[in-house]
């Protein structure tokens, strides 16, 4: 057995347990050693029932010695009740709800460790820990026993039918059969830091040492935990620096900054830029005159002018004789990208067209024909860009707009229908800086810190939904002076979310506003009655828009000023700040109203969040901290790196340091060996262990 066994061949393992290990990406056993436990329990110090005060988490290692199975009485609510005792005068009562499948599993005699809060029930005038964690213990003449009590025990989540007990078992077995193994960190690092060896710091982290701090254990802050977390944050920095080594090493379009693209540039401008997007143009064109290809993330808080300066960007391509493209996720955005860019280039007599999955094969084999044949100097699309049979002239600049939506295939799909494209990613969700560190570590960063003038913040209100009359009578008063408004319906499912919109579409054009126009848009209308519902609102000629989440992104309508989000409490904070960025495009103050049903402490924290900020990179830092990475983008994506035993909120100076390590160690190795071992190392284990696109 090695590091690459696969589970299933573990003694003790098998197929069925593989299976269930797999569910949590354990696929081999260097998988199961970073398994990380998710709490420590001191058993060596487990109190008996006599010493326990109410109020306190504890640990007890009791026998069961009565059980009371759930009856029917529906105010019981299926409630299993047992008493356990240590063998001393005192008792302890443990009550679940919904405890039916414990009357197989607590039965009298059975020992057991329990672990929760201890609380006083004055009912039955006897101390009670409701729904504690619990743990059969083997009696004590069984060799394992010493495993799972007498000492700082792991906790780990459960996989299927495998227990943290089952866990902590396979862990020993595997810990005690393999051969330590070479370690993977270079020397120079390991010297450099104090680091525990690999071997060491695995042993540690699944069967500490009894003098370990339990604080420091449970904070994932033990010398074991700051090795392995350091560790992983290392290679992912320095597979990410490799890959923008690599990029920079490649042969790109070095574009010619003449005179002629810059009186085109300065023809096609709408208004006068903010020092902020001169900034960042002045960084892309930097790029784009280099010899090799671009690879830049734009960031920008809704409102700030990535469009334009996305724009900018391609007349420097299109004036050299190349293509420009841009991706988007939805067919709406694409559509709304497209109108922008029409409306820009049309006055610099630049062809503009549109490729979306909706459109019929006929129109489909028309555009792809302008595109094969270079007719058409922009090109703006859904996923139907990246289609096999979607051939450029001579692509020299890839636009891609919310990246996160896609992941890093796409963008490596798109990269390849060009030699070599310069690549810019534009995303309206700022990023905070230790997820941009993981998420797009192979890009250069430029950020448009800066609002067009004239522009005022927006004020944000929250209120429940019993009030709801109040906000209907301040849109009619926004309404009345002239303004538009939308409303939107968010849901877990599109569905869910579209019958919300229709009724509610109803309700309002029926009952509440019917002197008014009130149009619907979600996402299953057909392209045509989208565009004809957008194009009429943003003519005047529609004052209230229901919506789906359809319009969070690429909608500009200057006059709208009012944005009522419906059961807001549904959303993630990132998602609230891109509707709310949908108003506030013009000079008249704007507001946005959230409106929810019950709160709970996590969904007050993000209303007052909110209403206290218009700023995108706080409110994006928050949603990261409460949310955590995995969902900081209102659904998993692909491109964020699956970590182990490293969380980039609760390890953020660790990254930091790991980041300074990496990019220290590839720029500078301290010898060919080390770093020929280094580079084939992650070769070995990039794709594995973080679910990333490979290195080289």
């Amino acid at each position: 057995m090695d590091l690459e066994t696969p589970l299933k061949f573990v003694k003790g393992v098998g197929p069925a347990r593989a299976e269930m290990l797999e569910s949590k990406g354990l696929r081999v056993v260097a998988d199961l050693l970073t398994y990380a436990p998710f709490r420590y329990e001191d058993r060596s110090k487990v109190k008996r029932v006599s010493e326990l005060a109410p109020g306190e988490m504890a640990t007890v290692v009791v026998r069961v010695h009565s059980v009371k199975a759930p009856g029917f009485q529906k105010r019981r609510l299926g409630m299993f009740e047992a008493n356990f005792s240590d063998g001393g005068t005192a008792t302890l009562d443990g009550k679940w709800f919904h405890g039916q499948y414990l009357k197989n599993v607590l039965v009298p005699g059975l020992q057991v460790a329990l672990y929760g809060k201890v609380e006083f029930d004055g009912y039955t005038r006897r101390l009670t820990m409701m729904h504690p964690e619990f743990e059969v213990i083997p009696d004590d003449d069984d060799p394992e026993a010493s495993l799972h009590t007498g000492r700082i025990v792991p906790v780990y989540e459960a996989a299927g039918k495998i227990t943290t007990r089952v866990f902590r078992q396979l862990l020993h077995q595997v810990l005690e059969t393999l051969t330590p193994v070479d370690d993977p960190l270079p020397e120079s690092v390991m010297a450099r830091l104090k680091l525990p060896s690999y071997w060491e710091a695995i042993r540690q982290l699944h069967f500490p040492a009894p003098d370990v701090d339990l604080r420091t254990l449970n904070g994932f802050a033990s010398p074991a935990h700051f090795r392995l977390i350091f560790e992983e944050f290392f290679w992912l920095e320095c597979g990410l620096a490799l890959k923008r080594a690599k990029a920079r090493e490649m042969e790109g379009i070095a574009f010619q900054l003449t005179d002629a693209v810059r009186e085109k540039i300065k023809a096609m401008l709408p208004f006068k830029p903010t020092g902020a997007q001169k900034r960042v143009l002045a960084e892309i064109a930097q790029d784009m005159a280099a010899g090799r290809p671009m690879n830049r993330l734009l960031q920008g808080d809704v409102g700030s002018g990535k469009t334009l300066v996305a724009a900018e960007a391609a007349i420097i391509a299109i004036e050299n004789g190349y293509q420009a493209a841009l991706l988007a996720p939805t067919e709406i955005l694409a559509t709304q990208h497209y109108f922008s860019f029409r409306n820009l280039f049309h006055k610099i007599g630049y062809v503009v067209v549109l490729l979306t999955g909706s459109q019929t094969k006929g129109e489909k084999q028309q555009i792809k024909k302008l595109i094969g044949s270079g007719l058409t100097p922009m090109v703006v699309g859904t996923h139907a860009l990246i289609e096999e049979d979607v051939e450029f002239h001579k692509l020299g600049l890839a636009i891609i707009d919310e990246q996160h939506r896609f992941g890093v295939m796409q963008r490596l799909l798109l990269q390849k229908k060009g030699v070599t494209p310069d690549v810019l990613v534009m995303t309206a969700t700022p990023i905070p800086r230790t997820l941009a560190l993981t998420v797009y570590g192979d890009l250069d960063t430029s950020v448009i810190d800066e609002m067009p003038p004239g522009r005022k913040a927006i004020v944000t209100r929250h209120v429940s939904e019993e009030r709801i009359e109040l906000v209907w009578g301040f849109l009619r008063e926004q309404i009345d002076v002239g303004r538009q408004a939308y409303v939107v319906y968010p849901a877990i499912e599109e569905s869910e979310a579209m019958k919300a919109a229709e009724e509610m579409h109803r309700h309002l054009k029926e009952r509440v506003f019917r002197d008014l126009k009130v149009e619907l848009l979600h996402g299953r209308l057909k392209a045509a009655d989208k565009e004809d519902v957008m194009r009429r609102f943003q003519q005047g000629e529609v004052q209230i828009l229901v919506a789906t989440t359809v319009i969070e992104v690429g909608v500009d309508v200057a006059n709208a000023t009012v944005m009522v989000i419906e059961n807001a409490e549904r959303y993630g904070l990132a998602q609230l700040h891109q509707l709310r960025g949908r108003v506030g495009r013009g000079a008249e103050q704007s507001y946005c109203v959230l409106v929810t049903g019950k709160l709970n402490d996590a969904g007050r924290e993000r209303m007052r969040t909110l209403t206290d900020s218009t700023d995108g990179f706080h409110i994006a830092e928050m949603d990261l901290r409460l949310r955590g990475p995995g969902e900081f983008f209102g659904t998993r994506q692909s491109g964020l790196p699956a970590l182990r035993i490293g969380n980039i909120i609760r390890d953020r100076d660790t990254l930091e340091l790991a980041r300074s390590e990496a990019l220290g160690f590839i720029e500078k190795p301290p010898s060919v060996e080390e770093s020929r071992r280094a580079i084939t190392y992650l070769k070995d284990h990039w794709q594995r262990r973080y679910g990333l696109v490979q290195v080289a």
